[in-house]
């Protein structure tokens, strides 16, 4: 009789990765789940921004200075009395009050104006160089004009204001935590790995970065543009002048990783094989970095966003014609807007919501980058 041993099959292991782990970890944060599809969501329109316009952002008209917003009704009563599915927004009348002259909007229960998903448009170039005539809502008559956010002083859209503000806004943080994270992991990386009088000075340097006022500083650089520089490149200059102030944090991270990092066996064994500094770096003690640098870039972006939307409402950043959230947000700094128009305040409700997606993704990274805690979400 053969032995049982000899007929058992081995025992199987299931592996999984490291990137792996971390997302198991991170799907069971709910709340970093869906802040990962918010924002997400707002990186697709802040890329095809034009597509979700609903009409040319720099287009003025005289007749609709602070006109209201209009809702968007799904259904209707037709003449025989039954429902029926007709997307659409009432209409509105200009109207003067006798005594003070002041404009006001009526509405007007039997204007309809019918819109649709997909409608055609004014031509327009989609991302710059695509020319496109739909976009993702119209009105079915092109000549008819409505607005879900309400319009400005000059009567703007601000539906598509915001959404052409979203592209800036949502871009510089991208740029400017892409600049910080080259800065924060280069110096840091070689503070932490080199050591000595490297580590002594980049310390110093970043200690007294910190220790310094933010917001005065980023006002004095930002004092020092040209007020004539063409729009572009004022968008780099302030991009700049805030991955300036942002890298010092990252780079704390780093340099106190590769402190840890440069001391155990695998590094040493690297070294002792006649491996490169750079081969060191990159090949070996880079890997096990990558997930807390990611939660810090995740956490960094909202802080890139509220410095530039500050700067730019302060009038310091962004100016016209360059859109962004901040720069919209400057049309609120009035009595008269906040008494007549509430609704130019609609960028900064997305401001609030970008900020807590991205605090909250960072953190549910954060948490899924030690992928062995047993610490419960």
């Amino acid at each position: 009789m053969s032995n049982s041993l000899d007929q058992s099959s081995p025992m199987e292991f299931a592996e999984a990765t490291q990137w792996q782990l971390m997302w198991r970890r991170f799907k069971k944060h709910k709340v970093a789940l869906l802040s990962l599809y918010i924002v997400l969501l707002f990186y697709v329109v802040a890329a095809f921004s034009e597509f979700f316009q609903t009409y040319d952002p720099e287009e003025t008209s005289r007749r609709d200075v602070f006109h209201p917003p209009q809702m968007i009704r799904l259904f209707e009563v037709n003449d025989a009395g039954n429902r029926q599915f007709r997307p659409h927004v009432l209409g509105m009348n200009l109207e003067r009050d006798p005594i003070t002259l002041a404009s006001n909007y009526a509405v007007d229960p039997e204007e309809r104006i019918y819109v649709t998903l997909f409608g055609r448009s004014d031509p327009y170039l989609l991302l710059g160089f695509i020319p496109m005539e739909r976009r993702l809502i119209a009105a079915v008559d092109s000549d008819e004009k409505f607005f879900l956010f309400g319009a400005d002083r000059l009567g703007r859209d601000m539906w598509s204001r915001t959404i052409a503000g979203t592209r800036v806004s949502m871009s510089i943080g991208l740029v400017g935590v892409a600049l910080s994270l080259f800065l924060g992991t280069l110096i840091g990386g070689m503070a932490g790995y080199l050591g000595g009088w490297v580590d002594a000075v980049s310390t110093r340097a970043i200690e007294l970065i910190l220790s310094m006022p933010t917001i005065p500083i980023w006002l004095g650089l930002s004092a020092t543009i040209p007020p004539n520089i063409d729009p572009l490149l004022r968008y780099f200059a302030i991009t700049i002048i805030l991955s300036l102030i942002g890298w010092t944090e990252l780079a704390r991270v780093v340099r106190g990783r590769f402190l840890a990092l440069r001391t155990e066996d695998f590094v040493t064994a690297a070294r002792l094989d006649g491996a490169s500094p750079k081969r060191v770096i990159f090949r070996h003690m880079m890997p096990s970095l990558v997930s807390h640098i990611i939660a810090s870039v995740s956490l960094a972006i909202p802080a890139m966003i509220l410095a530039e939307t500050s700067l730019s409402f302060l009038g310091l950043g962004l100016q016209q014609p360059t859109i962004s959230w901040g720069v919209l947000l400057q049309e609120s700094q009035n009595i008269r807007s906040i008494a007549q128009a509430p609704w130019l305040f609609v960028p900064g409700a997305f401001v609030m919501l970008v900020v807590l997606a991205l605090n909250f993704l960072g953190d549910g990274l954060r948490d899924a980058a030690d992928p062995y805690s047993q610490h419960s979400i």
